[in-house]
C-alpha cells in the first residue's frame, strides 16, 4: 500500500525493533520494517520519507556485523540511528567505535547539550534506557555531539545539513520517559513530516487501492469470524459491494457454535453475500495420523485453498482474488523477514499456502497490528462483541490439540475451551485478557473420580496479556477463577481429569502451543 509519508525501519536484530515501528505509527506516520540488507533499489522504490536504523546485538567492528548499503546515506532522506544504528552511522561515515570501558545496560541519565530539533521540549537531564557495550570514540566528519551521559561522552550526534542523527539510547521503550517526544521531534522537526496517518486515513486509502486493483472482478474472502477476517469482510464490502463473496468454511476445528454465529451475524447485520461450507470431514481426514505442527499448518492451508477453488468454480463468476486477514505479526513469525531472524512458525495464511495457488492474494492488513485492525473495525461500525474477541489461530483447534487431531479430541477441547471462556466472562476478566484458551495435551494422567481410578487427558489453560501479540505476559487470573474453571472442566466433561495453568511469557514461549 502506498502512503504519502512513510518511515522505513531497517532491522539489525534488536528485541525492540517492533516497538520502533509501533511508536512511529502512534505518532501519526506509517512505518514498516525491512531487513538490514534490503537492496538500495528496493529502498528507492519504497520512497521512504525517513529511515530509522534499529539497534542490534552485534558490534560494528566485527567481521560479520550486519551492515546496510552505505549509499542509503546519500539518498537525501533523513536518517535516525538508534544504539547499534548510531554506531553504524559512525562506522560507515568515517568515525570510530570501540568497546566501552564500562557497559551501560538499563536506566541512565542523559545530559542534553543542544536543545533544538531532536531534543526540543526535552528536559536538560532526562532518564533514558541504555543497552550497549560499545561507544563512539571519534565523530565522523560533519557531525557534532548533542548529548552525553556519565559513561558515554558522545551519546547523541547530528549532521544538520544532511539530516542524519544518532542516539546511543532507546527512545522507543517506555523506560525512556521522553522517548515519544524525541521520536516525534525526529519525524516533525528533523524530517518535516505532517504526521497524518490514522486508522481513518488507512480505510480511505485501502478502499481506493482495492477498487483500483480489483476492477470488475470478484473477490473471495476467507471469513473465519475472528477479528481480522470480520474487519476485512466489512472493509471489502465497503470497497466493492456485491463483487465480494465471503466463504465461511467449517473445518471442524472452530470454537463452540462459532460457525452458526458467523453466518447469522454477517448475513443479517451486514447483508454480505456469505456462503457456508461444511468441510469438517475433509479437513479431519487429511489431518489423520499427523502430529507435527508445521505439517498440520501446511495441510490446513492447502485444504483451505482446495475448498475455495472448488467453491469459486461453482460461482460461475470472474473470481481472481482471495482476500485474507493476514496481520504483521503473522508475516514476521512465518518468514525469515526481518534482520537476522528465524522462522518461528508457519501461519497457514502466510507460509502455508501452496505455491501453485490460482488466486491473487489481497491482504490489506498485512502491515498492521491487531489493535490497529480493531480500531479500523470500530470505524466501520462493527460491534464490540466481535471487535473485542480474543485472537483465534487460522488452523483453529488443530494447533491447540498437541499430537494427532481427531473429531473426538476436537469435540472435547471445544467444550473445555468454552467452559474456560464462560468463567472468564462470569468473573469480568475476559476484556482485560489479550487471549485465553484451552490446550489438549498428548498425555494422560491417573485420577480418581467416585472412588474409581481414571486415566484420562490433561488440559492446559493459557491466558496472556499483551498489546499487539509480539510480546506477552501470562495473565494473573485469581486462583478462585482458575479453580472454578478447572472444576467445571473435570466434572462436566468425560475425558479430562487434570487441568494445569501455563505461566510462560512470550518470549521465551509463543502464545499458542504449536
Amino acid at each position: 500500500m502506498t502512503h504519502a509519508e512513510s518511515v522505513l525501519v531497517l532491522d539489525f536484530g534488536s528485541q525492540y525493533t517492533q516497538l520502533i515501528a509501533r511508536r512511529v505509527r502512534e505518532l501519526g506516520v506509517f512505518s514498516e520494517l525491512h531487513p538490514f540488507n534490503t537492496p538500495l533499489e528496493r529502498i528507492r522504490a519504497l520512497k521512504p520519507s525517513a529511515i530509522i536504523l534499529s539497534g542490534g546485538p552485534s558490534s560494528v567492528y566485527e567481521a560479520d556485523a550486519p551492515k546496510p548499503d552505505p549509499a542509503i546515506f546519500d539518498l537525501g532522506v533523513p536518517v535516525l540511528g538508534i544504539c547499534y544504528g548510531l554506531q553504524l552511522i559512525a562506522d560507515q561515515m568515517g568515525g570510530k567505535v570501540d568497546p566501552s570501558a564500562r557497559r551501560e545496560y538499563g536506566q541512565a541519565t542523559l545530559e542534553i547539550d543542544r536543545h533544538d530539533d531532536l531534543f526540543k521540549g526535552v528536559e536538560r537531564r532526562t532518564n533514558v534506557w541504555m543497552s550497549h557495550g560499545d561507544a563512539l570514540s571519534k565523530l565522523p566528519s560533519g557531525f557534532e555531539p548533542i548529548a552525553h551521559s556519565s559513561n558515554s561522552p558522545i551519546c547523541a550526534i547530528r549532521d544538520v545539513r544532511r539530516k542524519i542523527y544518532g542516539v546511543q539510547f532507546h527512545p522507543e521503550v517506555v523506560h525512556t520517559p521522553e522517548g515519544r517526544t524525541i521520536l516525534g521531534n525526529f519525524l516533525t522537526q528533523v524530517a518535516g513530516l505532517k504526521a497524518t496517518w490514522t486508522p481513518a486515513s488507512f480505510v480511505d486509502l485501502a478502499v481506493q487501492e482495492i477498487r483500483a486493483r480489483v476492477g470488475s472482478s470478484h473477490v473471495l474472502c476467507a471469513l473465519s469470524g475472528g477479528v481480522d477476517s470480520s474487519v476485512l469482510a466489512v472493509l471489502l464490502h465497503k470497497a466493492i459491494g456485491d463483487q465480494l463473496v465471503c466463504i465461511h468454511i467449517n473445518n471442524g476445528l472452530m470454537r463452540k457454535n462459532e460457525s452458526e454465529a458467523v453466518v447469522r451475524t454477517f448475513r443479517d447485520r451486514f447483508a454480505i453475500d456469505l456462503r457456508y461450507v461444511d468441510s469438517s470431514d475433509t479437513f479431519l481426514a487429511r489431518l489423520a495420523g499427523v502430529s507435527d505442527p508445521e505439517q498440520k499448518r501446511k495441510i490446513i492451508g492447502k485444504t483451505f485453498i482446495d475448498v475455495f477453488d472448488a467453491e469459486a468454480k461453482q460461482l460461475k463468476r470472474d473470481v481472481r482474488f482471495l482476500a485474507q486477514g493476514t496481520l504483521y505479526p503473522d508475516v514476521i513469525e512465518s518468514v525469515s523477514f526481518k534482520g537476522p531472524s528465524v522462522t518461528i512458525k508457519t501461519h497457514h495464511n502466510v507460509g502455508g499456502l501452496p505455491k501453485d495457488m490460482k488466486f491473487e492474494l489481497i491482504e490489506p492488513f498485512r502491515e498492521l497490528f491487531k489493535d490497529e485492525v480493531r480500531a479500523i473495525g470500530r470505524l466501520l461500525g462493527i460491534p464490540d462483541v466481535l471487535i473485542g474477541r480474543h485472537p483465534f489461530p487460522g488452523p483453529g483447534l488443530a494447533v491447540r490439540i498437541l499430537g494427532e487431531v481427531t473429531k473426538e479430541r476436537a469435540d472435547l477441547l471445544r467444550e473445555a475451551d468454552d467452559l474456560f471462556i464462560q468463567e472468564l466472562h462470569a468473573a469480568g476478566l475476559y476484556d482485560s485478557i489479550w487471549q485465553a484458551f484451552a490446550v489438549l495435551l498428548p498425555i494422560r494422567s491417573v485420577g480418581v473420580m467416585g472412588d474409581g481410578r481414571t486415566y484420562e487427558a490433561v488440559c492446559a489453560l493459557r491466558a496472556v496479556t499483551s498489546v499487539d501479540g509480539m510480546t506477552a505476559d501470562w495473565a494473573r487470573i485469581p486462583p478462585e477463577v482458575l479453580a472454578k474453571a478447572s472444576g467445571r472442566i473435570t466434572n462436566e466433561l468425560r475425558g479430562i481429569n487434570r487441568v494445569v495453568y501455563d505461566i510462560s511469557s512470550k518470549p521465551p514461549a509463543t502464545i499458542e502451543w504449536e
